[in-house]
């Protein structure tokens, strides 16, 4: 297989796993990377044995067909933008943007060229765990899901991460950061969601960095930190989801999902394996190991890989731009709901992305 040459901007915390699994996907062959700050790049690339590149001549490189942008939520709308403009494909990290607003003018420019393609992270749910509850859902194995519970409760990310000022201004917060890995996976499930209501608070006014040169560093929060609401889905499951930065410990699995005929317990959809769990009526729970590939670490970037055969295939690819816009503006609509005080119809659809079995898998290794 000729691989795709890629590279990356946004030379961060989270590159790093991007990095270290490039090498697996046969369909990619990472390059270069390139950071506003030019000593990360060169971090990076000294770590990975890339190049260190500018934005600029990273854009400008004939070879490389592929952008990985992987900067701060806020930057992504505009990096987007010059990855398009520079006739490159673009898989960004998620969010797709910070609202929907925000987002409109990379839909608008994706629009006008429809030779490229713009995927999005999160692509957790290509990961064999979740690729084994969609199989099981599929085969009706609990019938038809009528409601669900989704919890992603924690304390923040000031515990582990060394700058998490973004995770509590506009754009950040626990919806817009760990939302996506929920939404994306429900939906991938269930199909679109219809309608959604909310409410939000914040239970702190600052926050103090526990690790690096900055702990002890007092941070101001901005935006709401516990988020709940109730999830309609077109299909007419009704779903609660709570994401909080407000929560000590707590005993809630990730996802659970009720049907006519028994429950499941999801994976955490933040990672690509994890056990199923699944009962019928009023049977035990049944342990099932997951049957599907990439279910044995952590395979950030299988989203890319899956872009890059996908235009060689000419095909629709998994992690798309669609299914990205939908669940930000779902997203978005808690906050909507929650401010004032109703129901907000979501205005846009996608498709459920096409399954992923181990034959299809199987082309994709290095």
């Amino acid at each position: 297989m000729n691989a795709t040459k890629v590279g990356v901007i946004g030379c961060g915390y989270i590159s790093g796993a991007y990095m270290q699994r490039s090498p697996t996907f046969a369909s990619l062959d990472l390059v270069a990377c390139a950071d506003l700050d030019p000593a990360a790049a060169r971090s990076r690339a000294d770590a990975f044995g890339l190049r260190a590149m500018s934005v600029d001549d990273l854009l400008d490189d004939p070879e490389i067909g592929i952008v990985v942008n992987l900067t701060t939520p806020q930057a992504h709308v505009d990096v987007g933008l010059n990855v398009l403009a520079a006739g490159k494909h673009l898989h960004a990290e998620k969010p797709l943007a910070t609202t929907v607003a925000a987002a409109a003018p990379l839909l608008e420019a994706a629009a006008a060229r429809p030779n490229l393609r713009v995927g999005s992270a999160p692509d957790t749910f290509l990961g064999g765990g979740h690729q084994t509850a969609c199989q099981l859902i599929d085969a009706g194995r609990i019938g038809e899901i009528v409601a669900g519970s989704c919890h992603m409760m924690l304390h923040g990310h000031e515990r582990f991460h060394p700058n998490p000022d973004f995770y509590y201004v506009a754009g950040g917060g626990p919806m817009l950061d760990m939302g996506p890995y929920y939404l994306t996976c429900l939906v991938n499930l269930l199909g679109p969601v219809k309608r959604v209501t909310a409410a939000t608070s914040r239970a702190f006014d600052q926050r103090t960095i526990e690790v690096g040169p900055r702990a002890g560093e007092a941070i101001p929060v901005e935006v709401p930190t516990h988020i709940t609401g109730i999830l309609e889905f077109a299909q007419g499951a009704m779903v609660n989801l709570t994401t909080s930065f407000d929560v000590w410990r707590h005993q809630h699995n990730h996802i659970e999902l009720y049907g006519t005929e028994g429950s499941m317990v999801v994976p955490d959809p933040n990672q690509f394996g994890g056990t199923v769990l699944l009962c019928h009526r009023r049977e035990d729970w049944q342990q099932i190991a997951p049957a599907q590939p990439f279910a044995d670490g952590d395979y950030r970037g299988i989203g890319v890989a899956d872009l890059a055969l996908a235009v060689r295939e000419d095909r629709p690819h998994r992690a798309s731009l669609a299914l990205a816009s939908h669940v930000l503006e779902v997203m978005e609509a808690f906050e909507v709901a929650a401010g004032r005080g109703g129901i907000v119809d979501i205005a846009s659809t996608c498709e459920r992305p096409a399954a992923l079995d181990a034959a299809t898998a199987s082309r994709w290794v290095a």
